[in-house]
């Protein structure tokens, strides 16, 4: 075993990481900062060091999970969520108060915006409650100051911000009475002990988790969820996620951009015993077109797009402008290989995700176009090659209902841009 594989098993058991999803390099970056910090002299010493100390073990996972979040991220899921959790009071009855759990809830932007989603639909502080669960003790540590800077506020509607923050010198915080909403505890979703919190909640926020588990993982997890969420409860994922959940027994709300699922009707399907990529997925003949490949002069714009915005000091705006020229001239290897020097050198990008996915795809690689398609997805919601090659993809494997949605997505999204 190589030394970097015995890390790669130790987040695999420690919380369910499949490194490949998130790909080697993150992790390879995550080893050479913890080194640096520990003045480590080589992966091997810095095994040992990792195995006599539970701090260590910790800053490594912390170092690996890179939190990207912000306030009222997928905004129609909590558009959802006021209509349903209104619906779902009535059904109870006054018999208790509605619960709801963010998992994994990183620095708290999320399950505050449950709490302010539905103080504004006029639902008394006293009739929900709402948990939010993180691995990282760093992240529950900031969601619990309930200060945020700037990058946690995105988008053209804040308004909620002068309703429910104060302003500091630092930034922002959270109402009190907002907080006070929100209990926030570290837990890690494979911990045993949630088995007693069985069909407690009537809402489950799980989002871009599953995407980042190997087959074994996902199906635990999975239990574990569906074990969480009472029998009429919904359970909210990422965009990138709903083929997995479909394969698992759940089925779409029918609420446009909400990526909300309950529980199927009908007898529920035993997972595959394959990964689910996209090479698992069932070759019936598609019913849907697949679309015309975008053209190259597409991708031309985007690259231009980059490339009139203000040069990064690092240079990665150049590297992605040099990756779409590559692509475009039909330098495959060169292309990838400048994506995976853009991996090593800069945080995630779902450009350099999306021609990674291109490229697999051109190539005849289905199972790698489909993971890099997704992570594109995790980093860009609307990425519109993205979401078009994606779901080509999957309708060629015979997966018509997630390539429906995924068309449907991309329809919304032309249409919103040009009422612009």
């Amino acid at each position: 075993m190589s030394n970097q594989q015995h890390f790669f098993r130790f987040l695999q058991e420690r919380i369910g990481l499949d490194v490949a999803s998130v790909g080697a390099p993150l992790v390879e970056r995550a080893l050479r900062q913890r080194c640096t910090a520990l003045d480590a002299y080589d992966l091997d010493d810095y095994w040992l060091r990792l195995q006599q100390s539970t701090a260590e073990q910790q800053a490594l996972i912390e170092a690996v999970i890179v939190p990207e979040t912000w306030f009222f991220r997928y905004p129609e899921s909590f558009s959802a969520l006021a209509g349903l959790a209104s619906q779902r009071l009535a059904e109870l009855a006054g018999a208790r108060p509605l619960r709801i759990l963010s998992l994994p809830c990183s620095t708290g932007e999320e399950p505050y915006s449950i709490a302010m989603t539905l103080l504004d639909a006029g639902i008394a502080g006293n009739s929900f409650r709402v948990d939010g669960m993180d691995i990282s003790p760093l992240s529950i540590n900031r969601a619990e100051q309930g200060l945020y800077g700037r990058n946690s506020f995105r988008g053209s509607h804040l308004d909620f911000r002068q309703r429910h923050f104060d302003q500091s010198d630092d930034g922002h915080i959270v109402h009190e009475r907002v907080r006070q909403q929100v209990k926030l505890q570290i837990g890690n979703v494979l911990d045993p002990a949630l088995k007693a919190q069985a069909g407690s909640y009537d809402f489950v926020f799980c989002r871009n988790l599953l995407i980042y588990f190997d087959l074994p993982t996902q199906q635990r997890v999975f239990e574990v969820l569906k074990r969480l969420i009472h029998e009429q409860g919904v359970l909210f994922i990422g965009p990138a996620e709903g083929s997995l959940l479909a394969r698992m027994g759940m089925r779409p709300l029918g609420v446009a951009q909400s990526f909300a699922y309950v529980r199927q009707t009908e007898t529920e399907p035993v997972f595959n015993s394959k990964p689910l990529t996209i090479a698992s997925l069932s070759a019936a003949p598609s019913t849907l077109p697949r679309p015309s490949p975008v053209p190259a002069r597409k991708f031309n714009v985007i690259a231009a797009s980059i490339a009139s915005r203000p040069t990064a000091p690092d240079s990665s705006a150049e590297l992605l402008v040099q990756i779409a020229r590559l692509a475009n001239a039909g330098s495959s290897a060169e292309a990838q290989a400048a994506c995976t020097r853009y991996l090593q050198q800069y945080p995630p990008h779902a450009q350099a995700f999306y021609w990674l996915g291109l490229l697999s795809d051109t190539a005849g690689d289905t199972g790698e176009a489909l993971s890099h398609y997704r992570k594109a997805l995790y980093l860009d919601p609307q990425h519109a090659e993205a979401l078009a090659h994606l779901a080509a993809l999957l309708a060629s494997q015979g997966d018509i209902a997630g390539a429906r949605r995924l068309q449907e997505r991309a329809a919304r999204r032309a249409d919103r841009e040009s009422e612009q």
